[in-house]
């Protein structure tokens, strides 16, 4: 006797598309930026206050000239005790990064993730047609990453 193949009508289900998460949907926009003019001791006030480890330097008009980090401070924390004087009331110009590497708003999760891990740095100022827009870290990378299903990449 011949076994005979039988399949039920097969359930309409809804495919889950791969949603492209963004850097401006991952971003913080409201975030604390330094003067070039600010004293480095109260930038470390600053961090410390908003329990943060960098920001961005600005310009009178905002639009980004540097980044200033916990690094850059304790450059002069080193500094200081290598020349046996107090930390001095340097400005944020003498020590932020001026050379900013920066990631467009529109990059996508996955890609702004490969520029954490080639890099190794902690966060990124975001732009949007040269304005500074926001700033993402390595934290909203893993955030957005953790909400997403792992097997198909894609929001619940």
């Amino acid at each position: 006797m011949a076994v005979k193949s039988f399949q039920c009508p097969r359930a309409d289900s809804e495919k889950a598309k791969p949603v492209n998460i963004l850097v401006r949907d991952i971003m913080t926009t409201n975030i604390v930026t330094f003067k070039i003019d600010e004293s480095i001791h109260d930038v470390m006030k600053v961090l410390i206050k908003n329990r943060i480890s960098g920001g961005p330097v600005v310009d009178e008009k905002g639009q980004l000239i540097g980044i200033i980090s916990e690094a850059d401070c304790m450059k002069e924390i080193s500094d200081s005790r290598y020349f046996n004087m107090p930390i001095l009331d340097k400005s944020v110009g003498h020590f932020m990064t001026s050379k900013v590497e920066t990631l467009p708003a529109e990059m996508s999760l996955f890609d702004a993730a490969s520029m954490f891990h080639s890099t190794g740095r902690r966060r990124f100022p975001v732009l949007h047609k040269g304005t500074l827009v926001g700033q993402v870290s390595r934290k909203d990378i893993v955030i957005a990453a953790a909400k997403m299903r792992g097997t198909t990449w894609h929001q619940p």
